[in-house]
Parts: structure tokens; C-alpha cells; sequence
């Protein structure tokens, strides 16, 4: 068999056994209740960096962005496959983004989850009153953030980050 054969082989089967069950690993992104753990997150995340002593409003909603960013970041492009076992490697290779609603493009979760950044980062820039460094260091976040969302880097490996080994059963 060719490589090619055998790669288009492969992904057949991955696809077949990713439709045959929920995943739950992507599933409760689209549960009652999950968007609105997200804003309160980012409340959460404000209200910590604002009690900190000697942080600025400023550099608390600067830090608020970040972290929502990084974080957002390394829960949804950065880690693939899933934590569960009973899968059996029928994710492995793809990352959580990857994963929410089959990996269908432009659905109301995707939207909202790439919305959230946009906002955070208007909010951000507006309470910063609009300083330049401070503009800067969100935009960066937020711009990676968002680059990874795009449906051009679907399953885009870059620097070869996440990339699965062949033969390996990790």
C-alpha cells in the first residue's frame, strides 16, 4: 500500500471512529451554562489582578487579557487529543479547537469563543486608555489567540508543535 493509500486510510477510520460517539472532551463547550462560566472567568481573573497591591487598573486589565489569551491558548490549540481513555486514540493528533462541534467551521460556539478575545481586547485597550505599549502587548496576544482560530490553520502544525509521531500510540 502507498503511503498516501495509507494515510487516506488512516484518516478514514479516525473520522469514523470520532463520529461513532460524544466526545466528551469537546461536548461541554456547547453545555447550558459553559458561556457564561467564561465571562465569569474573566470577571474572576479582573477582580484577582485588580486586589493585588500596587497594580494599576491598567495593568490589571492588561494582565486579564493575557492571561484569558495564554490560557485560552494552551486549553484550546496547544494540547491535543483527549484526556479519557475510552476513546482510543480516535483524537489523538487534533486539539480541543479541533474538536468542538466535529470540527465544523463558523458554529455559535466558535463564534462566541472568538469573539470573547475581540472584546476583552477592546475593553482592554479602552481602560488602558489607549497607551501604546499597553495596546501593543494585547493586540500580540490577542492576534495569536485569533490566528490559531482561523479555519486556514485547521489542523496546521506550525514549528512542528503537536505534531503526532507516525507509529506512536501517544
Amino acid at each position: 500500500m502507498t503511503k498516501l493509500a495509507s494515510v487516506y486510510k488512516t484518516d478514514y477510520v479516525q473520522s469514523l471512529d470520532q463520529h461513532s460517539q460524544t466526545n466528551l472532551n469537546s461536548s461541554w463547550v456547547n453545555a447550558k451554562g459553559a458561556w457564561m462560566t467564561n465571562i465569569i472567568l474573566i470577571f474572576f481573573l479582573k477582580v484577582m489582578f485588580g486586589i493585588i497591591p500596587g497594580i494599576t487598573p491598567e495593568l490589571s486589565w492588561t494582565l486579564t487579557t493575557l492571561t484569558y489569551n495564554i490560557g485560552s491558548y494552551i486549553m484550546f490549540h496547544a494540547v491535543t487529543g483527549v484526556p479519557f481513555e475510552f476513546t482510543q486514540g480516535a483524537y489523538d493528533g487534533i486539539t480541543l479547537w479541533e474538536q468542538i462541534d466535529g470540527g465544523v467551521q463558523f458554529t455559535a460556539t466558535r463564534k462566541y469563543l472568538t469573539t470573547v478575545p475581540i472584546v476583552l481586547f477592546l475593553l482592554s485597550t479602552h481602560y488602558t486608555h489607549y497607551a501604546p505599549f499597553a495596546f501593543f502587548v494585547n493586540l500580540v496576544a490577542t492576534v495569536i489567540n485569533l490566528i490559531a482560530k482561523l479555519p486556514a490553520m485547521h489542523q496546521v502544525r506550525l514549528f512542528d508543535i503537536n505534531q503526532k509521531v507516525e507509529g506512536s500510540n501517544e
